[in-house]
């Protein structure tokens, strides 16, 4: 009975989110809610009102540190996106360029959309607009709205890298794991499910009349390959805030000058338009890089109200440098009415996730200081032993399912996977890896996002046979990630 009083924030949760009837933000308050209850009435030792507003305090410092990533993600991506008008009288997404005529141009538009500025988009910003991204990009090749929205769900598939890695983040606070470790463990699942939407693009290519040969498939393969590579040393370098957007910005300038082949008058104007997005780059690489820029931006200001979470150093802070580059483009342009519209739209589109983020972390905080993860965990080692680890992926995944985020899951179940795996003696970066892709990845398959990519290939009600098709390869996720769960509790 106890256990299931200890389930009852979870339980909350999920109940309120399947029911379709409350958002992912009242339904993490539900949870909140549950959760101050339960540790007040059944916690395993003393749990005061003083203990509790710790605790509630140490979860709205997490949330604190995360916001910064996801508002000045949004508003700087809002502030360096130029806008098109559109032409008289017509979809300004109807307009075809002439070289989309061919064949293999429309393929390597395909591919450029979904596997490059779809995840770099993602990352800058999160929140579906990789989705958007790849739209805009797609759209002039005439394809069906349900092949549209498989695309836009492929630009989904880096995902702990997305929101400036701000849920990467977060989990390494919850499992006590440093943010880059996490993110490096993180990558082994991350490539392994690579080949399934990589398969998936190419069944859905093939459905959809851009078929191409061997030698393409093989060019396609190796660019991911490269990628991903890019994606590793970037995030061993720079941690995975800014690790995608270093590494895929000079990957989409090489790839655009492969396929496009601009003359001086294209490239400069290509140059342009991505001159934000290097500059604010190479002012994060740099604050990561340079030892005396670190060093000297870090004692400006380093506040650590609780030892062992991250600390806030808003000079080092990826999401001060993107709002400062908003200003600076605001500034440059004689727009501050564009920066208040910007900031208003930045605060509408990601105020749910700001507060579901402050409300999960508060809730994970609650159940670790009152001891009631560390309880859970005791319980389910004494029923399972090192076999209690195969749960994680099935729970998470289908927790990230529901939510549309990691956050949650993250937030539900990392403090009793840091616990099951220190009494088991596994790897717990890997552990905690585990957890968090299964949350992260599997939201490729939510509602939520599948609704936002319905909406932008003008899909409405087209969702269920999307979904038909989309199962197998849903399957052959959680089996990679079951098998990878297999793996963690062997080799500890």
């Amino acid at each position: 009975m106890t256990y299931l009083l200890w389930s009852l924030p979870a339980l909350t949760v999920i109940v309120a989110i399947a029911s379709g009837r409350v958002n992912t933000t009242m339904a993490a308050v539900l949870g909140l809610f549950a959760a101050i209850a339960v540790a007040l009435s059944t916690a395993p030792g003393a749990f005061t009102g003083a203990q509790l507003a710790v605790t509630l305090e140490r979860g709205g410092w997490i949330g604190w540190i995360i916001t910064p990533y996801i508002l000045g993600g949004l508003l700087f991506w809002q502030m360096a996106s130029p806008t098109q008008p559109a032409p008289a009288g017509g979809d300004r997404f109807a307009v075809h360029p002439p070289e989309l005529n061919d064949p293999l141009a429309r393929r390597r538009r395909l591919f450029f959309a979904c596997f490059l500025i779809g995840p770099f988009a993602e990352s800058a910003t999160g929140f579906g607009v990789g989705m958007l991204g790849t739209v805009l990009l797609i759209r002039p090749l005439g394809l069906k709205p349900r092949d549209i929205m498989i695309f836009a769900l492929l630009s989904q598939t880096l995902i702990p890298w997305g929101a400036m890695g701000s849920g990467t983040l977060l989990a390494s606070a919850y499992a006590r794991v440093p943010a880059p470790q996490l993110a490096l463990y993180s990558m082994v699942a991350v490539a392994l499910l690579m080949a399934v939407w990589m398969t998936l693009f190419w069944r859905t290519a093939r459905i959809a009349g851009i078929k191409v040969g061997t030698a393409e498939h093989v060019r396609e393969a190796g660019w991911i390959v490269t990628s991903l590579a890019s994606l590793c040393a970037a995030t061993a370098l720079l941690g995975p805030e800014t690790a995608l957007l270093a590494a895929y910005g000079p990957l989409i300038v090489l790839r655009f000058v492969l396929d496009r082949r601009p003359d001086r008058t294209q490239a400069l104007a290509a140059a342009r338009r991505a001159l934000p997005y290097i500059l604010v780059i190479a002012c994060l690489v740099a604050t990561r890089l340079i030892p005396t820029l670190n060093r000297a931006l870090g004692a400006w200001a380093d506040i650590r109200p609780f030892a062992d979470l991250p600390a806030w150093m808003p000079f080092l802070h990826a999401g001060s440098w993107l709002v400062a580059g908003a200003l600076a483009m605001a500034v440059w342009r004689r727009q501050p009415g564009a920066l208040a519209a910007q900031a208003r739209a930045a605060w509408r589109t990601g105020r749910h996730a700001v507060m579901s983020v402050f409300l999960f972390a508060m809730m994970a905080e609650v159940l670790a200081g009152a001891g009631i993860s560390q309880a859970y965990a005791d319980g389910l080692f004494a029923a399972l032993r090192d076999w209690t680890i195969l749960i994680t992926p099935l729970l998470a995944g289908a927790f990230g399912i529901l939510a549309n985020s990691g956050n949650a899951p993250n937030s539900l179940f990392m403090p009793s996977q840091l616990s099951l795996a220190l009494h088991a003696g596994l790897n717990v970066p890997a552990a905690a890896a585990l957890l968090h892709v299964s949350g992260t990845s599997m939201g490729f398959f939510s509602p939520v996002r599948m609704s936002i990519a319905a909406g932008l290939a003008h899909g409405q009600g087209q969702e269920r046979s999307v979904y038909v098709l989309l199962l197998p390869f849903a399957l052959a996720a959680f089996g990679i990630l079951l098998s990878l769960a297999l793996l963690v509790v062997l080799s500890g």
